[in-house]
């Protein structure tokens, strides 16, 4: 088994406005070997009735990964999502194949 990679969009201050508040670019940034599965109907009603949001696919990221994975833009299959939530994390020598960390994102547009 092998996952594809994806873009992640990590946020990089690049500036202050006239308030005083942090200005942000997007950096792109490949994210090797994730897993996509998409999510059952239960659990995109599930997801939209606690946290108003409509999940549409769960990623796997690999072992060792470090990457910050809350509130990110992701792009994969040609388009935009975004992440819902924390990243739930096994440990990573109770579980036998590469990924132990996974992500539920949301389309983004």
């Amino acid at each position: 088994m092998k996952g594809i990679p994806i873009i992640l969009y990590n946020k990089t201050v690049i500036g202050r406005d006239a308030f005083n508040k942090p200005i942000y670019e997007e950096v792109p940034e490949t994210v090797e070997n994730i897993l996509i599965e998409a999510i059952s109907s239960t659990e995109v009603l599930e997801t939209l009735s606690l946290t108003g949001r409509q999940a549409i696919y769960r990623l796997g990221i690999p072992k060792g990964d470090q990457h910050d994975w809350v509130d990110k833009k992701v792009h994969f299959f040609g388009q935009d999502f975004r992440t819902i939530g924390i990243p739930i994390e096994g440990i990573e020598e109770m579980i036998p194949l590469e990924w132990n960390k996974k992500v539920t994102v949301e389309r983004y547009e």
